[in-house]
């Protein structure tokens, strides 16, 4: 998936967890590394870590708000 797709698919299932939950993504797009974590600045979560292997970009994100 492109740009916008990983960060909707990011908003929609942070909106679906609740405070403290932790949600891990997996996306490929370069682009992703820097639009989920602006998103998730942005709408004041806490990006716990990024994690690279290969083309692969695994995200880990906590929901605090």
């Amino acid at each position: 998936m492109f740009c916008p797709e990983p960060v909707f698919r990011t908003k929609i299932e942070m909106e679906r967890m609740v405070v403290g939950n932790i949600l891990k993504i997996i996306a490929d797009d370069p682009a992703s590394e820097e639009d989920i974590s602006r998103w998730v600045n942005r709408n004041g979560h806490q990006l716990v870590g990024i994690n690279k292997a290969g083309k692969d970009l695994e995200f880990t994100i906590k929901k605090v708000k």
